[in-house]
């Protein structure tokens, strides 16, 4: 697991319409490092919702055919400027952060494709673009934890955490109800 002594630094912003493209460039440099055990990229957080005020980090969730492949493609990742973190507190994740000059440009949640945290982190992201009230709840939630924490991500994450929760009920039935046949612990693009 990486130092954790040394944070990135991070800043809120109102959302720019850069961040889809720069998940594309992301998603591409990925295809070319994790090769055949790729399945599927998925734009996921608080960059994937047009309209919504994040931190300007593009989070990737890249499904793949093993976890194993993951481990295989790990100096790879490493080489190309990847952070290797593990599992980082989520069972079945693998986790990586890129950085520039210090400040957190990319998360990236690598999860096996049947995973059920695949379709949590879809579920969120559908819902808040489908939903403005709660995408402008979340954006104020977030304003106010970042007012608090603006130097401690931490923190900040913390501060948001039992209103994602909360939220994230609500968009997994949602997201089920919405999509005949998909179980709510299966993942389909």
């Amino acid at each position: 697991m990486a130092d954790i002594a040394s944070p990135s630094r991070y800043t809120f912003v109102p959302y720019s319409t850069d961040w889809p493209a720069e998940f594309e460039r992301e998603s591409e440099r990925l295809r070319g490092l994790l090769g055949d055990a790729l399945v599927t990229v998925h734009h996921i957080g608080s960059t994937s919702v047009p309209g919504l005020a994040a931190k300007p980090i593009i989070d990737v969730l890249p499904c793949v055919t093993s976890l194993e492949a993951v481990e295989a493609a790990t100096p790879r990742l490493a080489a190309a400027g990847y952070r290797a973190w593990g599992a980082y507190g989520l069972p079945g994740r693998r986790y990586f952060t890129r950085d520039r000059d210090g400040w957190r440009t990319h998360n990236v949640h690598i999860y096996r494709v049947d995973d059920r945290d695949v379709t949590r982190h879809l579920a969120f992201a559908a819902f808040l673009r489908h939903h403005p009230d709660v995408r402008d709840a979340y954006a104020a939630v977030k304003r106010d934890a970042y007012a608090r924490h603006p130097a401690d991500i931490a923190a900040y994450a913390d501060a948001k955490d039992a209103w994602i929760k909360r939220v994230e009920r609500d968009a997994l039935a949602w997201f089920t109800a919405a999509r005949p046949g998909v179980a709510p612990g299966a993942a389909r693009a």
